[in-house]
């Protein structure tokens, strides 16, 4: 699996880190092992920008996906078809918001955005109640499991 991670920012994080989650998402969901996926950490100028071109609202938003080849997640004992996933965009500042109000780390927050961001790529949503509780299980379900893999 091919993990890009580029930060664009100030912010100091650790890229392999999100490369590492990354490739632990994909695996976990039985994506192709090679899949492309970019995580890139930008400034809330660039995000409001990308935010107004691309859903019309306005100021920057914490995490956009932007797919691609429109992969979806394999079975359990086959993959997905092999293809470029897509880019996953993180605003470290609006992240960093969020994390003190959630009360955990900024790195937490952004490992759950990324996370997030990946399921959208692969197809999941959170449009209505259940797709909303079957998407953020899941996303909780990953980033523990990630979380717990480093130990």
């Amino acid at each position: 699996m091919s993990v890009e991670v580029l930060n664009e920012t100030e912010t100091a994080l650790d890229e392999a880190e999100f490369a590492g989650l990354g490739r632990f998402v994909l695996d976990a969901l039985n994506v192709h092992p090679q899949a492309e996926l970019a995580i890139s950490f930008v400034d809330p100028a660039t995000m409001a920008d990308l935010h107004v071109r691309f859903l019309d609202e306005e100021g920057p938003t914490d995490v956009m996906s932007f797919p691609m080849d429109e992969l979806r997640p394999g079975d359990a004992g086959s993959t997905s078809a092999e293809g470029i996933l897509g880019d996953v965009v993180i605003c470290p500042d609006v992240a960093a918001v969020q994390a003190a109000e959630a009360g955990h780390s900024i790195e937490d927050e952004m490992l759950v955005l990324a996370t997030h961001g990946i399921l959208h790529l692969l197809g999941f949503d959170h449009a209505t109640e259940a797709d909303q509780k079957e998407m953020y299980g899941l996303q909780r379900k990953l980033v523990l499991g990630f979380l717990a893999s480093r130990e």
